[in-house]
């Protein structure tokens, strides 16, 4: 004996089979959204490598906090004397873009904290911006974000008597920068591991594939953005 139309167990199984898979496709979205909102937390607080140094270091302890409540990360502090005293503070989100108005809320986030506790004794301008395409590599997915490009760094202590390097990066092996050196070494072997924890300074050296690639990977940064803000919507 078959079940009949609408209402009968046959419909109800079917409508129970749909509301099941509905809600495991719910469930599926969710989880998602969680591994992707645990990697942005993991990605905010990824630690860097290279850091500052005296009263350097200390401006960066006082503003850092402040970038990270807006949802940036820190990139450098850097105090120049051309043109009278600079403090440049740069800043980027997780992926890797900085707009203008971006610079405009961290200035107007840590300008209160800079003024209260007056780490300069003299006049100076305060400048945020963003890392730019030749920027400094200061974090592990710094390195892993630009594989296949050319950087050139030097370490905080010599590894074999020498300091000073430049090659492609071919990646990061746990907590090691792969780099394919530019000049050959006499024993042949042109990938060497240099320690990231060793790292005093690291930029990327401006290519014409350098430019082609930031400024993709800043279009799709910001198209995945708007995704992202349409579906909050």
């Amino acid at each position: 004996m078959s079940d009949a139309a609408d209402g009968t167990p046959s419909s109800r199984r079917a409508r129970t089979e749909r509301d099941e898979a509905s809600l495991q496709d719910q469930n599926q979205v969710q989880d998602q959204d969680q591994v992707q909102d645990q990697n942005k937390v993991q990605d905010l607080h990824e630690p860097r490598f290279v850091r500052e140094n005296g009263l350097e270091a200390r401006i960066s302890a006082m503003v850092e906090p402040a970038i990270l409540d807006l949802g940036f990360r820190l990139v450098r502090v850097k105090l120049s004397g051309l043109n009278g005293l600079t403090l440049q503070i740069m800043a980027e989100r997780p992926d890797g873009t900085m707009s203008v108005e971006d610079c405009e809320k961290v200035s107007r986030a840590i300008a209160p904290v800079l003024d209260v506790e007056d780490p300069i004794n003299q006049e100076y301008n305060l400048e945020i911006s963003s890392p730019g395409v030749d920027r400094p590599l200061v974090r592990a997915s710094d390195f892993a974000r630009w594989v296949g490009h050319l950087v050139k760094l030097e370490l905080a202590e010599p590894l074999d008597g020498r300091r000073r390097f430049r090659g492609e990066i071919r990646g990061v092996d746990g907590g090691d920068l792969i780099l394919r050196l530019e000049d050959l070494p006499d024993d042949g072997v042109p990938d060497i591991p240099l320690p990231l924890a060793n790292m005093g300074e690291a930029r990327l050296v401006m290519t014409d594939a350098l430019v082609e690639a930031a400024l993709k990977a800043e279009k799709a940064a910001r198209r995945k953005a708007a995704k992202a803000a349409a579906k909050s919507d």
